[in-house]
């Protein structure tokens, strides 16, 4: 059993005011794996005061030796990418080989493509021509809360923690409660690089007591929330009283539009990425919406593909997907499978229960559903699992109008070969990111969606500037 019992408060592991056991579960096993403690008001309230009193220096700090600290956390982050993906897939079940390739490896992508953007930032720029003396400064907004999730840890610690430092701000983390080792890892290398004492706080708990705690807190100058959207709505209104920034990052519930000129892996491609991360991705496309000349062999493919898809311990070595993360979420979608049977949608994949063969873990049947309506509970709420629901469409009109039908914003998926369609769906479709033919976002491009998925846009120079106050000034002399 590992104990992580302490807060990295101010430079220093403390232990917490009034200690409260928190037991993490193994979702592979189901039996707990780790014991931390959970924060109280005395415990944010200290955080909290570390970072406003280390704000003035770290604000003060050159940007260039901001960034040469966040080059030696990189080093370090590199160095121990072993230790942090076996944390990863003890506390949230990510198989050990996704766990290294794809969830620690986000966190490299996100730091490194920071450190591209920090070395390209102007703080201080002119306005424009024909202003003389009028000048734009971006400076930091101040102390920042930091509420993280557990499907994703490193890839949204490093998308808040990051930019924070490189912009001057002064923070306190409150990780998943579900998935806090890796932010102790990770607090450790913060540590280890030099980021001075209070600059950088952790304190563990859940959203109900340091996450209201640090929401609501006078001296907090903005919350960044990645989750549900039901949490972010209730974030959103205790920030209000104390007119924080707010960033949200918040649930979708992707269309993935595939014509009958797609490229032969365009199914197949849509599927394993629904599934990837066993379906907890904020961005997945679990809508799939086929031109209906292609659409009986679009559901060949795609029950092939979810009947080829190896569920197995999140401790064992290979290409397969693991549990979903703990008990609550496996009944959720143990209950919206059985509604999608209910409201008619045809199962050709999967279904109720546990795969053959695993009688203990919160493993799930990846699951196809074809034969879907807009209206149906699958193609309306964000499931989190390994459940694809498929439907026909027959004209691009309809395929865009059935895409934005849906009160999330987040991530649009289009596959074509016809270039000029893809430009109009890319403009049409009303999401925050579109992604084509298989292509990612490009190095440095923003996270983010519209509605419903919050409105943030992390990474690069966008994210470094989520965590800035812009100031106008005039009369500026040189």
């Amino acid at each position: 059993m590992i104990e992580k019992r302490e807060f990295y408060i101010g430079g220093h592991w403390v232990a917490p005011a009034m200690p409260r056991d928190h037991f993490v579960i193994d979702p592979s096993t189901e039996e707990p794996c780790a014991i931390i403690s959970l924060g109280d008001q005395a415990d944010t309230d200290a955080a909290v005061a570390a970072a406003l009193k280390a704000g003035p220096g770290w604000a003060a700090t050159p940007p260039a030796e901001r960034l040469a600290c966040v080059e030696r956390l990189l080093t370090l982050y590199q160095a121990r990418a072993e230790e942090m993906a076996r944390a990863i897939s003890l506390e949230m079940g990510a198989p050990i080989d996704m766990a290294l390739a794809s969830q620690v490896e986000a966190g490299t992508w996100h730091i490194t493509n920071f450190i591209t953007a920090a070395k390209a930032f102007d703080w201080v720029h002119p306005l424009g021509d024909g202003t003389p003396g009028a000048m734009i400064a971006y400076e930091p907004v101040g102390v920042v809360g930091l509420i993280t999730p557990w499907n994703w840890p490193m890839n949204q610690i490093t998308l808040k923690v990051i930019p924070a430092l490189l912009a001057g701000c002064t923070m306190v983390l409150k990780p998943s409660e579900e998935a806090p080792l890796s932010a102790i890892s990770f607090a450790e290398m913060v540590h280890e690089a030099g980021v001075p004492p209070g600059v950088f706080n952790l304190v563990n708990g859940d959203g109900l007591g340091v996450g209201t705690q640090l929401s609501t807190h006078a001296d907090v100058e903005m919350i960044s929330f990645t989750g549900s959207t039901r949490a972010g709505r209730a974030i959103s209104k205790a920030a209000a009283e104390t007119l924080k920034r707010v960033c949200l990052e918040l649930g979708g519930k992707g269309a993935n539009l595939i014509f009958a000129d797609a490229d032969e892996k365009a199914v197949a491609r849509g599927v394993r990425h629904c599934f990837q991360n066993s379906g907890q991705s904020c961005n997945a496309p679990t809508r799939m919406l086929v031109e209906r000349a292609a659409y009986d062999r679009a559901l060949e493919i795609a029950s092939e593909v979810a009947a080829q898809t190896r569920v197995g311990s999140a401790h064992e070595a290979g290409r397969h997907i693991g549990p979903v993360v703990n008990e609550a979420q496996f009944e959720k979608i143990q209950s919206l499978i059985e509604t999608g049977i209910k409201e008619g949608a045809r199962l050709v994949a999967g279904g109720l229960g546990r795969p053959e063969g695993l009688n203990k873990g919160f493993y799930i049947r990846p699951t196809v559903f074809a034969d879907c309506t807009p209206e149906m509970t699958i193609m309306n709420e964000e499931i989190f699992g390994p459940v694809l629901s498929i439907m026909p469409f027959d004209s691009e009109e309809e395929a865009v109008a059935i895409a934005n039908a849906t009160p999330y914003g987040l991530t649009n998926y289009v596959q074509s070969q016809d270039g000029p369609r893809r430009n109009r769906l890319a403009r049409a479709l009303r999401a925050g990111m579109v992604e084509m033919n298989g292509q990612s976002r490009g190095a440095g491009a923003p996270f983010g969606g519209v509605r419903a998925s919050g409105r943030a846009r992390e990474g690069g120079r966008w994210g470094i500037e989520e965590f800035c106050e812009v100031k106008s000034i005039s009369g500026w002399e040189g």
